[in-house]
């Protein structure tokens, strides 16, 4: 991908990708293009083993993201405009794009994703960060679901994500008010991992990302799996049930054999490079 493409990817040491929002004009506001060519990263993503941990990112220090572009991607969606260039087309086809890059379905990535929230991440923007698993924040950031101000719906997730990630009272102010809160505020109630200045957001985020792609690939996807499966399972006893389904596949794996063995001779583990999705 080129600097002009409104999304890029590029590799950051060994199984770091970062997949930067390149509309920084646009205040990193989702388009067609972005709606395509992230739904199409991930799939990318879900089969590449040299792919083991994802950062998400904005560019520019401002503006994580906007949310959906009002002008460009409502319009389409909603029929209020007609497809005018291939990324209109292609995502009209498949509508199932938006859903993937809003991350509102789990699988739509098997990769930890990292939130490296550079700057305000507001509405569609928030709701993006709601699909990532870590979040380090910008010091000056500002994060709010803002749909209930302009009469609109919060539908990229947050009914059901926000409630599960935040104390419900704190996930209601944020729904309700529509008014955005303080990087610290949103640290305080468990939604960011991280606080930091702006210029430290990346390298923090690279540090954690190099923690996770150094373990097992597959012990990674198959945790991350099991946790958002389980999630959705009321039963504890079920809950359980599942966890050992999924625990099973990975003592099974060579991974399972090659951590421990590696750890016993003082060395750094050789991991296999076969796609988790094959395996």
């Amino acid at each position: 991908m080129s600097a002009s493409d409104a999304v890029t990817m590029e590799m950051r040491g060994e199984g770091i990708a970062v997949v930067t929002i390149n509309r920084p004009a646009q205040m990193n506001a989702l388009n067609p293009e972005v709606v395509v060519r992230l739904a199409r990263i991930y799939e990318k993503a879900n089969v590449d083993p040299e792919i083991r941990v994802i950062i998400l990112t904005g560019a520019g220090d401002k503006v994580f993201s906007a949310g959906a572009d009002l002008k460009r991607l409502i319009t389409l969606i909603n029929g209020a405009r007609k497809a005018e260039d291939k990324w209109d087309e292609e995502m009209q086809a498949n509508m199932w794009m938006t859903n993937n890059a809003m991350l509102r379905n789990d699988k739509a990535c098997d990769k930890p994703i990292i939130a490296a929230i550079n700057g305000t991440a507001l509405a569609g923007g928030c709701e993006l960060v709601q699909g990532t698993d870590i979040r380090v924040c910008a010091d000056h950031a500002m994060i709010g679901l803002s749909e209930a101000k302009r009469g609109l719906f919060p539908a990229g997730g947050s009914t059901v994500r926000l409630p599960r990630q935040v104390p419900y009272a704190r996930a209601m102010e944020l729904l309700l008010t529509a008014e955005p809160v303080p990087a610290k505020d949103a640290l305080e109630m468990g939604f960011v991992n991280y606080v930091v200045p702006k210029e430290q957001v990346m390298a923090k985020a690279l540090e954690i990302a190099a923690k996770i792609a150094s373990n097992g690939p597959y012990a990674v996807s198959q945790i991350r799996k099991a946790v958002k499966q389980n999630l959705s399972i009321p039963n504890i006893e079920e809950a359980m049930k599942n966890e050992t389904i999924e625990s099973n596949k990975v003592f099974a794996h060579p991974d399972a054999r090659e951590g421990p063995m590696a750890f016993a001779q003082k060395r750094a583990p050789v991991w296999s490079k076969e796609a988790p999705s094959k395996l």
